[in-house]
């Protein structure tokens, strides 16, 4: 079972403190290479104390701003059927580059590796929970975090970020940041027309020792900003 499967092993449990995500967008290229090598333009800002964060869940794009300026524009995963994104607005108040999930991840035993939750790993196995870089936190439960995106809206109310592009949001945003979630948002007709990664969907996951050892805190570019 991989990565991405954790999902349709939530859908049959409370999400309570589930940290699960996944995603939504359209088109792309094809590969991992590909996926590897997605990014999109970034600034830094003038003011990190005048940064805002807008989603939009129709597109399904994040907006980092500083007044009127898009410092970045990047796709997302938001909640599926069932386990929507809350819409309203809200603050970051909480940041881990390195967080975990609490119930559910990884047991290992030497080189084997099995996706579980906590409750139900093998005795005398060790555990590890999902990774979850660069967490950032906007209500109980709910953040932005790294995580595999694909073309269909299918997280549990997280949402999800390419792994290239988590880092510089996290660099970009701080403690107090203002998050406002809506079904649309203005710059969607602006800069809301991107390209895009390939859908992870089809893609090979990553091995099981990535995400049990720091390497998924890692799977990523050097972030760089114009």
């Amino acid at each position: 079972m991989n990565f991405r499967s954790l999902l349709t092993i939530a859908l049959a449990v409370s999400t309570g403190a589930l940290f699960t995500s996944c995603s939504n967008m359209s088109s792309g290229g094809g590969g991992l290479s590909a996926y590897q090598a997605y990014d999109v333009p970034t600034k830094l800002p003038k003011n990190p104390n005048n940064v805002r964060v807008k989603v939009s869940l129709s597109k399904q794009r994040t907006y980092v701003m500083e007044g009127s300026e898009v410092l970045m524009a990047m796709p997302v995963s938001v909640g599926g059927p069932g386990t929507p994104t809350p819409t309203g607005s809200f603050t970051i108040y909480n940041k881990e580059a390195k967080h975990r999930a609490n119930t559910h991840g990884y047991a290992y035993s030497g080189s084997q590796v099995k996706q579980t939750f906590l409750a139900k790993k093998p005795a005398g196995w060790s555990f590890k929970g999902t990774p979850m870089p660069y967490w950032c936190e906007f209500k109980a439960n709910y953040g932005f975090h790294t995580g595999w995106l694909k073309h269909t809206p299918c997280t549990h109310g997280c949402i999800r970020m390419h792994e290239n592009l988590s880092p510089k949001f996290f660099n970009l945003v701080k403690i107090g940041t203002p998050v406002s979630i809506a079904y649309s948002q203005p710059e969607d007709a602006t800069v809301g027309n991107i390209p895009l990664p390939p859908d992870s969907g089809p893609l090979p996951d990553y091995n099981g020792q990535m995400y049990v050892t720091d390497g998924y805190f890692s799977q990523h570019k050097s972030p760089k900003y114009n």
